[in-house]
């Protein structure tokens, strides 16, 4: 009996998860993947800090090489090819060498699409002139932080409020260059609530980075090939580097033009198991669309945790073994020197688009007892649903130790915890680490007087 082929396109999370699961499920199957970059399995989320000189070499994010693969697992990771087109009908993909150019047919009997996100270029003249950058894989963040080691630019412009963006902002800063971010919005982090965005502005501004909030992009000006500076309505802001952090958007491109269902925002519909509308064909990661825990709707979310697990799911189901992807929070988090960022769930913009009636709190209080060393500020906002209690979403912004009890409120809309359910929880307390009533809960109970 013929060996069952399993293609993947794209050699990052998502695709080397499904392979490595199928792998470990199924040791016969023939596996190939082709990833038209230099890397596999790569830590896209430590891109800044490789920038910012944090991490000392390229090499420490990869968690394993192409060849790796290839002599531990006999998983055919072929970098440096381009698929660029998928017949559904005939169940093959055609396939460009790109060190050659040489294009050929690979049959497959399952397709796995994880080609990821593409980062938002503007249509504007000098948007890929030197010296601007958008951060797309390894290889544009090592062509990034040589431009930053070589060139030596002494002004930055941000383009965009969001993770890459606050990210990329705390890098330069630590490089000792001035610092300028451009934001459409009024402030930073649109997954935010205003008044809590408003609290991760000021640590920008404390980090001393320069905000232009409620300005958008018009244009850059340019100079022998080389930006010069970034236009807005209202300014022109010199830069001798431009990072572009205007979001991205699914790689679907090559799905859309093999007839494949996209969903929404563009990216590929599939079911909780991961299947396509085409038969024998798979998406997970970055190109493809979730479902939301708490409003039940599609959504495009694209983080590396759910790469990471929408990967295994659709290679546990290659292998015969049935399992659903549950859905996605959106639950992240960042920082900005020592303010940490993080959220989940529903926020209030959300709420009112889905006409959900809610109900919000958002308290200060400190991350440890306030008597003990190293007690800092922390903010933290919750919003129910006024008829249940039900928790619909979460954030947090605060001093070092805040962060992560984002994870509590992520905890709680997963169980589809009441407000009360919160409050009444026997969280750890010792002054080292909280109060004796922990932030998340403060803010549970004022938020039950509220409602």
């Amino acid at each position: 009996m013929a060996k069952r082929t399993l293609v993947v396109i794209g050699g990052d999370a998502a695709g080397m998860s499904a392979a490595s699961q199928v792998r470990r499920n199924d040791p016969e199957r023939e596996i190939i993947v082709y990833e038209r970059g230099e890397h596999t399995s790569y830590a896209a989320c430590g891109m800044p800090y490789l920038v910012a000189g944090l991490v000392d070499r390229p090499e420490q994010l990869v968690a394993r090489r192409p060849e790796v693969f290839r002599e531990r697992q006999n998983i055919q990771a072929l970098t440096h090819h381009e698929a660029f087109e998928i017949e559904p009908q005939g169940q093959r993909v055609r396939v460009r060498r790109l060190e050659d150019g040489c294009e050929f047919w690979q049959s497959y009997d399952d397709l796995l699409i994880a080609t990821g996100a593409l980062p938002i270029i503007p249509e504007l003249e000098g948007a890929r002139a030197e010296g601007v950058y958008a951060l797309k894989d390894l290889a544009s963040g090592i062509a990034l932080t040589r431009y930053v080691q070589e060139a030596q630019p002494r002004r930055a412009v941000i383009i965009g409020g969001g993770y890459i963006g606050i990210e990329m902002a705390e890098a330069l800063r630590l490089r000792g260059i001035e610092t300028a971010l451009v934001h459409r919005g009024p402030q930073v982090m649109a997954t935010l609530d205003v008044e809590m965005g408003a609290l991760a502005s000021r640590a920008l501004t404390e980090l001393g980075v320069t905000l232009y909030l409620g300005e958008a992009l018009v244009g850059f000006e340019t100079q022998a090939g080389r930006v010069r500076a970034v236009v807005t309505a209202q300014r022109t802001l010199p830069a001798d580097l431009v990072i572009l952090g205007m979001g991205i958007r699914p790689n679907s491109d090559l799905a859309r033009a093999a007839g494949i269902p996209l969903g929404v925002q563009g990216a590929i519909r599939v079911s909780p198991q991961m299947q396509t509308g085409a038969h024998h064909v798979w998406a997970a990661g970055d190109c493809a669309e979730s479902m939301h825990l708490v409003s039940g709707e599609p959504v495009y979310v694209a983080l590396g945790t759910v790469a990471n697990k929408t990967g295994r799911i659709a290679g546990l189901n290659l292998t015969g073994a049935p399992t659903a992807f549950p859905g996605v929070l959106g639950t992240a988090i960042t920082k900005v020197g020592e303010t940490e960022i993080a959220r989940t769930g529903l926020q209030t913009r959300e709420c009112e688009r889905l006409g959900i009636a809610y109900t919000t709190a958002q308290i200060a209080s400190s991350t440890r007892a306030g008597y003990y060393p190293g007690a800092r500020e922390i903010a933290v906002r919750l919003l129910a649903e006024r008829a249940t209690g039900r928790l619909l979403g979460g954030q947090i912004v605060g001093g070092p130790g805040s962060g992560k009890r984002i994870d509590t409120i992520a905890a709680a809309l997963t169980a589809r915890l009441t407000a009360q359910d919160l409050v009444d929880m026997d969280l750890s307390y010792a002054p080292p680490f909280s109060p004796v009533w922990d932030p998340v809960q403060t803010a549970a109970r004022v938020l039950l007087r509220s409602g």
